[in-house]
């Protein structure tokens, strides 16, 4: 993480060996994964506008970039239009969304009039524009700026940063079809497929979504790592109307609580830290799962790498965005271990494995689904069980903790406080005032309690209503349970299964076998997805259920065959396809009327309400959304006729574009590159793949180019424009191949296997010693931990803060000479700083970009500067010259002088400055 010297951020050296003790080659951004947090962050305050959510995207990168430190390729992938399959489950979520999100509001609406008419306090409602998080979607004007945002991005760090010296940077924005992910596992399969393709290539992906350790474990490459956030759940949210913590809007009760700062929601929480990130090493899970799957006696040869493909397509089975999971598989009951123990016993009888290459072979298939359905009716009757052992232990859980809560609590000052809290006790104010309110208070509770129609909050203080109205406790021993018609428990499940869910008699042989058929050409779809790239763009499971595993009778001879040659959506026709009709604000005006005109030929592809079926599960978030499937046809066809109003930029919107290729001045490609541009050739030519380490494909000139020594414009009004560019970019088109081409899936020749991870010993819960099992942490099993001696503790003694301070330990004084101790030695203007603190900052021959104008240090005259870090980072050692950095705005870009007077410092966007010569 960058150091902060005097408010201003050391930028870190992203050149330096990675401090992780570990080199990667191609770092992979799954963009959407960061878009999402930047914009609509969780445990802290949102962006106020559109260019501060910019910023935040950078900032995020950054903070990956500085972590990861790729050597060769920067691939930033944002989501493209969907394949159909995927547009399914993105119309349910925005479907969803926009009604929870209107259900949310009339509900805090409904409760605060309630409050505010039974006297109770709340603070007056903020006036802000809602932020709707549909507009993260391809072809809308938020998309297009992001594009327009990142690339001038790319542009600032390419001229200004010395760990992206060497760096191929390759953008593939909204415009370009495709899920971030996929267009990336496509990019790494076609490059694999080259000749220059180097076998040991060092692959880091940044995402959160599960589905990428299956595609990182697709690729079979060797070294393969995933990035992602690390996941803290149960963190605490504070009430949407009061911003009080410790209960939700529905237990809100309206009491007041005096203002502790401009964002009163995040007072009394823990300062918000930085996010933190963890590495999944996919080659320590596949030696975990190279245990597991390792087989005897098999009557055909083990290859590892077919049974790891093998375990991918059985998880597709728990549950996959393209596909609803059968009923008996729950990936929290054990669902994978049940597929892997039964695929073991079955794959003696299949005579091989299931998959090849993303190709499924389904009589083997069935041998495994028959298996599992001879034991669906265990499935559910277990489920039942432990579904009702668990009742049962929450509703002793309550009786045990309403018996033992105690009688009385004092509140206000006298509360009490957890432990560790890190704010200083505060001193009490009139205690005889508070202990006078707390008596009256607690008379009033035990007058109030004797009345049988007053109703008790959970925290035992009566409801503000009084009166008559009965309430159900939250504490009562019976909770509403949604109604399950299906009772997959009780015999004759299969039958009200599919009375009730497909209105279809269980009986009718020819539609279950319809719905099985469906189901297995998604397996096969999905699985030659993630193998071999998207099979057909059309395709759809035109259900919202599953079938049972013991329907798969049969399915050997079932045709899996797709049309070739579809094509993906538009973005404005997936706009209309997924977006409901809250959010047309984001279509143009004709085309939005489709979704409102009672008129409309597409009307009923927008209801206002719809059900959400539960299907067994406890929240509404787990169910299934009943929405009608956009019949394509029907579509285009109502489009056709609103094609004709788009204006010029909606044209462009509208249209597909593709990847974009950047690189720096002091890359081996760029010559080529601008010697494109000066011939202005038209025709798409190779990259030479010993100019860009190996990475082959076509480059055609970009319209939209940036170019060297021509004015980068900023979209960002708060940063300037960057006059003295380097950089260039080019259209970058992965390398093709026919239609029956087939990507292998194995290693490839001259791959050299990574060293074990895992012991012996660590299989077992323990060790030899009857110790705890410990991993391996980092990457370096030979790493030895840090041990601090005495005088590394009297060191951290002094410098902790005071108020963490433990007694008996050090007092937190300034060490003498140092920065901010009044007896530190200031330095006069023009003295140069002692050479020897600077010797091990920067290699001699580290490559340092050039200053442009705007990052031109000012120089002082006269005056005294103290000791600052920062300046030993920013002056070489023999011109030091203090100085002090003024109209960087946030991320070290230069702020406008029009912005500097109106905005004065940003606050809550910190500046990064980067390394650069001194004049």
């Amino acid at each position: 993480q960058a150091k902060e010297c005097n408010g201003v951020k050391v930028p870190i050296d992203t050149s330096k060996p990675n401090p992780n003790e570990v080199e990667f080659d191609n770092l992979y951004l799954d963009m959407n994964g960061i878009i999402h947090p930047c914009t609509h962050p969780e445990d802290k305050p949102a962006p106020k506008n559109e260019d501060e959510m910019m910023v935040a995207i950078f900032e995020y990168i950054d903070r990956i970039f500085n972590i990861v430190r790729p050597r060769r390729l920067l691939y930033m992938a944002i989501d493209g239009v969907a394949p159909r399959a995927k547009m399914n489950q993105q119309r349910s979520r925005r479907f969803r969304a926009s009604k929870e999100g209107m259900e949310a509001a009339e509900e805090k609406q409904k409760i605060r009039q309630e409050i505010l008419a039974k006297g109770g306090f709340l603070p007056p409602e903020e006036v802000k524009e809602r932020f709707d998080s549909n507009c993260i979607t391809p072809g809308t004007e938020f998309m297009d700026n992001l594009a327009k945002c990142l690339r001038y991005y790319i542009a600032d760090r390419l001229n200004s940063d010395p760990g992206w010296k060497n760096l191929t940077v390759i953008l593939s924005d909204a415009s370009a079809p495709g899920e971030g992910e996929h267009k990336i596992m496509d990019y790494i399969r076609r490059q694999r497929a080259q000749p220059n393709h180097d076998p040991n290539t060092h692959h880091c992906l940044c995402g959160a979504d599960a589905d990428l350790i299956m595609l990182g474990l697709a690729t079979h490459e060797p070294n393969f790592t995933i990035i992602r956030e690390e996941f803290k759940p149960n963190k605490p949210r504070p009430c949407a109307l009061c911003n009080q913590m410790g209960h939700e809007v529905k237990d809100c009760q309206g009491l007041p609580r005096e203002k502790q700062g401009k964002h009163d929601q995040f007072a009394d929480t823990l300062p918000v830290s930085e996010q933190e990130f963890i590495f999944i090493r996919l080659c320590v899970l596949r030696e975990y799962l190279e245990r597991e799957l390792t087989m005897a006696s098999l009557p055909f040869t083990f290859d590892f790498e077919r049974s790891v493909d093998d375990w991918v397509f059985m998880c597709f089975f728990v549950g996959n965005d393209f596909l609803p999971h059968l009923p008996s598989l729950e990936i929290r009951e054990g669902a994978i271990d049940r597929l892997v123990n039964i695929y073991k016993n079955v794959v003696h009888k299949t005579g091989g494995y299931l998959t090849e290459s993303g190709f499924v072979n389904l009589q083997r298939v069935q041998m495994i689904m028959l298996a599992v359905g001879e034991v669906e009716d265990s499935i559910f009757k277990k489920r039942k069980d432990d579904d009702d052992n668990f009742k049962r232990r929450q509703k002793e859980k309550r009786k045990r903790l309403k018996r033992d809560q105690p009688s009385f609590i004092p509140g206000g000052q006298f509360s009490p406080q957890a432990l560790g809290n890190r704010s200083s006790p505060q001193a009490i104010c009139n205690p005889r005032q508070a202990a006078f309110e707390m008596r009256m208070h607690e008379r009033q509770n035990s007058t109030t309690s004797a009345s049988p129609n007053t109703s008790l909050t959970p925290d035992g203080s009566p409801s503000l209503g009084g009166g008559g109205i009965k309430r159900k406790s939250e504490d009562s021993d019976s909770e509403p349970e949604p109604e399950d018609n299906i009772r997959l428990w009780e015999t004759g499940w299969k039958q009200r299964y599919y009375k009730n869910k497909f209105d279809v008699d269980a009986s009718d042989e020819k539609f279950r076998r319809k719905v099985v058929q469906s189901y297995v050409e998604g397996l096969c779809w999905v699985l030659r997805y993630y193998y071999q790239g998207c099979l057909s763009w059309n395709w759809y499971y035109p259900f919202h259920y599953a079938p049972f595993a013991s329907d798969f009778e049969g399915i050997a001879d079932m045709p899996s065959d797709f049309e070739k040659g579809s094509k993906p959506f538009k973005p404005l026709e997936q706009l209309m396809g997924v977006f409901p009709a809250a959010s047309g604000n984001f279509l143009p005006p004709t085309w939005r009327k489709l979704m409102t005109d009672p008129e409309s030929s597409i009307i009923d592809f927008y209801p206002e309400d719809f059900a959400i079926d539960l299907n067994g599960k406890k929240y509404a978030w787990q169910g299934v959304a009943l929405l009608p499937f956009v019949d394509e046809r029907r579509l285009r066809a109502a489009l056709e006729e609103v094609y004709p109003d788009l204006t010029p930029e909606e044209t462009r919107r509208n249209s597909l574009g593709g990847d974009v290729l950047f690189v720096g001045k002091h890359h081996p490609l760029c010559d080529f590159i601008v010697e494109q541009y000066k011939t202005k050739n038209t025709e798409a030519v190779d990259i030479p793949p010993e100019l860009c380490h190996g990475i082959q494909g076509k480059l055609t000139l970009n319209d939209n180019a940036v170019l060297p020594d021509q004015v980068v414009e900023s979209p960002v009004p708060m940063l300037r424009d960057l006059t003295q560019n380097s950089a260039v970019s080019i259209s970058f088109k992965d390398p093709q191949f026919a239609e029956d081409f087939v990507f292998k899936a194995t290693v490839l020749p001259g791959a050299k296997k990574p060293a074990p991870v895992l012991k012996p010993g660590d299989w077992e819960k323990t060790n030899n010693d009857g110790r705890p099992w410990r991993p391996q942490l980092g990457f370096n099993r030979d790493r030895k931990p840090v041990h601090l001696d005495q005088s590394a503790f009297r060191t951290l003694g002094h410098t902790m803060p005071r108020e963490r301070g433990m007694p008996g330990m050090y007092p937190n004084a300034v060490p003498l000479g140092a920065y901010g101790s009044p007896y530190a030695r200031p330095l006069l203007g023009g003295q140069q700083q002692i050479p020897k603190l600077l010797s091990n900052l920067r290699p001699q021959e580290s490559w340092r970009g050039p200053t442009p104008l705007f990052q031109q240090t000012p120089q002082r005259t006269g005056g005294a500067a103290p000791l600052l870090a920062w300046n030993r980072m920013l002056q070489s050692p023999n011109q030091f010259q203090p100085a002090q950095y003024q109209g960087l705005g946030p991320m070290g870009y230069p702020q406008r002088p029009e912005d500097r007077m109106d905005r004065g410092r940003q606050v809550g966007a910190p500046s990064v400055l980067h390394p650069s010569k001194a004049p």
